[in-house]
């Protein structure tokens, strides 16, 4: 339940681009009627639409992730805090400068924000925020939690350049085939790294058992 709330904005990101790069000119309306107030000179190019959209609407989606955890009374997820505030600095930068090389950025900087979270906390303040997150479901040893945290921040750093090779090398004029990346690629990168984890984790688990 808790990786389709996660999953939520990036899914609206997606299904809002394809509907709009579909249905350009009344994309183009919208913004046009609706966001001229947000954009340095007014006006997009009709292009330009869709991307416009979908930034605007994955950002209302996390504060609204954030409204529906507050209304709950439970405490807001710090990583909740961290991915909205970079989806409204570089959405609101891709809204604004009608730019969305600053949108294609935003996965980077996100994942590098929680490899260096990782890093500090583990060789800074002696913490190790994965085992934080893991101890109550799985018993390591110290050196193990040392190599997950290490893993992790690894993953990330090398997740946040490969976003950046997609985006401005592979598919550097072709923003619709980046967005259909940011969605199905690296779900299913990191769907394959959970399992190499679990795979890694699962002697420890029989071992407890």
């Amino acid at each position: 339940m808790k990786f389709l709330f996660d999953f939520f904005p990036i899914l609206l990101f997606f299904g809002v681009f394809k509907l709009g790069e579909a249905n350009r000119q009344e994309a183009f309306a919208l913004v046009s009627h609706y966001m001229s107030g947000l954009i340095a000179g007014g006006a997009v190019k009709a292009e330009q639409a869709p991307i416009m959209l979908a930034t605007v609407v994955v950002i209302l989606a996390t504060l609204a992730q954030i409204a529906y955890v507050k209304l709950r009374g439970r405490k807001v997820d710090g990583m909740l805090w961290v991915s909205f505030a970079v989806i409204a600095l570089f959405g609101g930068a891709t809204i604004y400068f009608h730019d969305e090389n600053f949108i294609k950025w935003k996965p980077t900087i996100l994942y590098w924000v929680f490899a260096l979270a990782l890093f500090v906390a583990q060789f800074g303040f002696r913490k190790n925020l994965m085992r934080q997150v893991m101890e109550q479901t799985i018993k390591l040893p110290e050196a193990v939690w040392t190599r997950v945290a290490l893993s992790w921040m690894s993953f990330f750093f090398v997740l946040g350049l490969l976003n950046l090779f997609v985006a401005f090398v592979v598919f550097k004029n072709d923003t619709s085939a980046w967005v259909s990346f940011k969605l199905f690629g690296i779900t299913g990168i990191f769907f394959v790294f959970i399992i190499g984890q679990t795979l890694f984790l699962s002697k420890y688990i029989q071992e407890e058992a």
